[in-house]
């Protein structure tokens, strides 16, 4: 509730993931993940669509916006019982009423959302024991190297979140969303920090370049309790289709993966 009332407080600004930590969790230390679950959650009730957001959209690598229009509520203009009876039989007075804008529509849906929360809160299930035999990796944004004007970044971002869908539906394996993993692009962060704050064993990433019309992509799992290479891999492929080199990769990197995670 603090987090939608914070980006509603600054609707159509760009808030970022540090100012959401220092405003909605003030005095509390977590990690950015706490945010990434938080808007999750968010857009589950409001229904919202990460991809062609109605109320919160993502700014990638700055933070999240409200999307939604904004704006005070309206109470309705209170009609006495004499009044009521005096007007014209054929008069509608809810048509005296103010029209309910985008914002008003917001507000009817954050007490919505409060009533559901709480109402979830209350009925929380017990904490499981974590299942030490599921595998935690963590894909980090690939690396855009194929020019200095990085025209391929867009590449490289479709290259991760394919491989975090691959890898997120293989048994046994766990794989933090793209937002969590997205919010380290282009900071320079420890791997073991990293790991630590996703609460992973593994971290994957990858850089890609270019030379003429073949696209090599470089990919390397780390362990992040000691930092070791425990698996890399080159591809190189023709782009003629984008999504299909794309998809190709990702097939072979996660075959590998799995191999490699096996044998550990």
């Amino acid at each position: 509730m603090r987090l939608l009332l914070c980006l509603a407080d600054r609707a159509g600004e760009t808030v970022s993931i540090d100012d959401l930590l220092e405003q909605v969790w003030t005095g509390v230390i977590v990690t950015p993940d706490s945010v990434y679950q938080a808007i999750t959650s968010l857009r589950r009730l409001l229904g919202d669509d990460p991809k062609q957001p109605t109320y919160i959209a993502t700014v990638p690598r700055l933070g999240y916006r409200m999307v939604a229009t904004v704006s005070p509520w309206v109470e309705p203009p209170m009609i006495s019982p004499a009044a009521e009876g005096s007007a014209d039989s054929g008069t509608d007075s809810h048509k005296n009423w103010p029209l309910l804008g985008a914002g008003a529509a917001l507000l009817v849906v954050i007490v919505l959302a409060v009533l559901v929360y709480g109402r979830i809160g209350t009925h929380a299930p017990a904490a499981s024991t974590p299942d030490s035999s599921l595998v935690r990796i963590a894909v980090l944004p690939f690396l855009d190297l194929t020019s200095e004007s990085m025209d391929q970044e867009y590449f490289a971002d479709g290259m991760t979140e394919e491989l975090i869908d691959r890898l997120s539906k293989i048994p046994g394996l766990r794989v933090p969303p793209p937002t969590s993993s997205f919010y380290y692009k282009g900071k320079k962060v420890a791997v073991a920090d990293i790991a630590r704050s996703l609460d992973v064993a593994y971290v994957l990433d990858g850089s890609l370049r270019k030379s003429g019309a073949t696209m090599r992509v470089a990919a390397r799992l780390v362990r992040a309790d000691n930092g070791f290479v425990v698996w890399s891999g080159t591809y190189d492929r023709q782009l003629d289709d984008t999504l299909k080199v794309q998809d190709d990769i990702a097939g072979e990197v996660t075959k590998a993966l799995r191999q490699s995670i096996d044998n550990r």
